[in-house]
């Protein structure tokens, strides 16, 4: 079998792994997606998805129906000081001039969707559950060997025209690639999640970040409100930061937790229109995790190999954009491979265009992202005003925000005006339809 045979294989089936099976599918490249987990299923709470990646979404023939079965679109992004007062307020999506709408989703029910779209459209066999990617070989003529275990401990190899990792924080992959990587960076943060069904506030989809970048609450809904009982799914996000000198503790880097263990940092933060106590306290179950993410690394290519989504780049989620930023990923390597096919140059291509880049906005999110604005406010008024233009000018606000809209990827106008990331009906040339 010769390498334009081989089919490109991809480590990992969550968002990333997937939106470029679908993308790979879309454009004629054979693809085998490799899942740890023996059974897919919707785990996690919240995310949000830029608009930017849902053009993309859009573009590989997911529909806004598909969306509103997973989630709800976002109105308003806001931010909220100590007292309960705004300190920065924007529509979101369609309604602040963007040519598609942003969507709060349940992670879970849309990692299935796309899970579904793959397999209605390749068939069962293009996930293989119950296999890890654990290393690679790569071979004289240009391929890459993937060595796989199977969820029973045992393993084999399997040849690939290309090797995709998208294998998460904790890639093997990445591991193999650099193998002198610090380990994960924990900044301090840490964050307890989960979902209530309450009546969602503001314009009843509105992203709402209150407090201070040391001590916040992030609320925002992930379903339409219930027509009977004005009800929706909420989702939540309660952080601290904390003394991180000793690093992390704790077994795990996400484990379930009694509601008990940590709303006591929370229990005075109630106004006229939240209450954050009763919010938390309406869970089923909440999850703690630390906020972490990995130094950046100076290319995410080996040969045949490439890294995407948080196996290269884990973020802080300050910017809401880890999930938007993993579907970009597969699309712009799709073009990449349009331009100058399934090969080791598209590779370096992707790897050119994003590794930079999106290395610096790793970077920024340390800086707290888009959330920098409760610091400013913090050292300035200690979370505490009556008018945010006495402590925060207008004219800074916007100009904060638009710094990084434009780093992120998603300027209102520079994002309406560019060209489709693949063009309607493109194909790689001189790819075989064989299946391995």
């Amino acid at each position: 079998m010769t390498n334009a045979q081989l089919p490109v294989l991809i480590a990992g089936g969550g968002i990333g792994g997937l939106a470029t099976a679908l993308t790979l599918n879309q454009i004629g490249v054979d693809c085998i997606v490799f899942e740890q987990v023996r059974e897919l299923r919707p785990l996690g709470v919240g995310i949000n998805i830029q608009p930017n990646a849902v053009r993309e979404l859009f573009d590989l023939g997911i529909s806004a129906a598909d969306l509103d079965a997973v989630g709800v679109p976002a109105k308003e992004w806001a931010l909220v000081g100590l007292n309960g007062n705004d300190i920065y307020s924007e529509p979101r999506g369609e309604l602040a001039g963007y040519n598609w709408p942003q969507y709060a989703v349940h992670r879970g029910a849309f990692h299935m969707m796309l899970h579904d779209k793959l397999v209605e459209r390749m068939g069962a066999g293009a996930v293989r559950t119950g296999s890890k990617v654990v290393g690679y070989r790569k071979e004289a003529d240009g391929s890459v060997t993937a060595f796989i275990e199977n969820a029973d401990g045992s393993r084999y190899e399997q040849a690939g025209r290309l090797l995709i990792g998208a294998d998460g924080i904790h890639s093997a992959i990445r591991a193999q690639m650099h193998p002198n990587q610090g380990p994960i960076h924990w900044g301090g943060a840490v964050m307890w999640r989960g979902t209530t069904k309450a009546r969602p506030i503001r314009t009843g989809s509105s992203f709402v970040g209150l407090g201070t970048h040391r001590h916040r609450m992030v609320i925002y809904p992930i379903s339409p409100a219930d027509p009977e009982t004005g009800l929706a799914m909420i989702n939540w996000i309660a952080e601290v930061t904390l003394d991180n000198s000793e690093g992390w503790k704790n077994s795990g880097w996400f484990r379930q937790v009694e509601i008990a263990d940590f709303i006591d940092h929370f229990a005075s933060w109630t106004w006229d229109w939240l209450d954050v106590p009763s919010l938390i306290r309406g869970a089923d179950i909440a999850f703690e995790n630390p906020m972490i993410d990995r130094d950046p690394v100076p290319t995410w290519q080996d040969g045949p190999v490439i890294l995407l989504g948080d196996a290269a780049h884990a973020m802080y989620p300050t910017g809401s954009n880890g999930a938007s930023q993993a579907i970009m990923d597969a699309r712009i390597l799709g073009a990449k491979m349009v331009e100058h096919g399934a090969t080791m140059q598209a590779l370096a291509a992707f790897d050119q265009a994003l590794c930079g880049p999106v290395s610096q906005l790793i970077l920024r999110n340390r800086g707290a992202g888009p959330f920098g604005l409760l610091n400013l406010v913090d050292e300035r008024c200690g979370g505490h005003f009556d008018k945010i233009d006495d402590v925060i000018p207008e004219a800074e606000r916007i100009e904060f925000m638009a710094g990084y809209k434009a780093a992120a990827g998603f300027a209102i106008e520079k994002l309406n005006q560019s060209p489709p990331t693949i063009a309607k009906g493109a194909r790689v040339a001189e790819v075989s339809s064989v299946s391995a």
